[in-house]
């Protein structure tokens, strides 16, 4: 059987690992069950003090994975939104959700290993 293409692209490995949807705009067809074993066997297998999604260009969270983004968020782990819409800066001010994970406006670099440059 044919193994589906991960959710998630991995944009750079290290203690701030981060990740991204690929550029899809839309996540709801996004299984968060299959998202979250994606997350926690990079968690895992990487040791990242901060994991921080890519968000650029997505406009909306579905309520699934800001549940799974807030578990993370209570373990061990750091969460960071890069670039969230307004609308998603709505929604996590609305749910407090921002006072769980940092937000921050940066340049994603190409899949190259840089780092992202926080312009913050």
């Amino acid at each position: 059987m044919k193994t589906p293409p991960p959710i998630l692209e991995v944009y750079r490995i290290g203690p701030t690992t981060i990740v991204g949807f690929g550029g899809r705009d839309v996540l709801d067809t996004v299984n968060v069950a299959v998202c979250r074993e994606e997350i926690l066997s990079l968690i895992e297998k990487v040791k990242c003090e901060v994991l921080a999604f890519d968000l650029t260009g997505v406009k909306l969270l579905p309520s699934g994975l800001l549940g799974l983004l807030t578990s993370i968020a209570k373990q061990d782990v750091a969460v960071h939104l890069y670039n969230p819409s307004e609308d998603i800066r709505d929604v996590l001010e609305t749910t407090k959700l921002n006072t769980l994970m940092e937000v921050h406006e940066v340049e994603i670099p190409e899949a190259t290993g840089d780092s992202a440059t926080e312009s913050d």
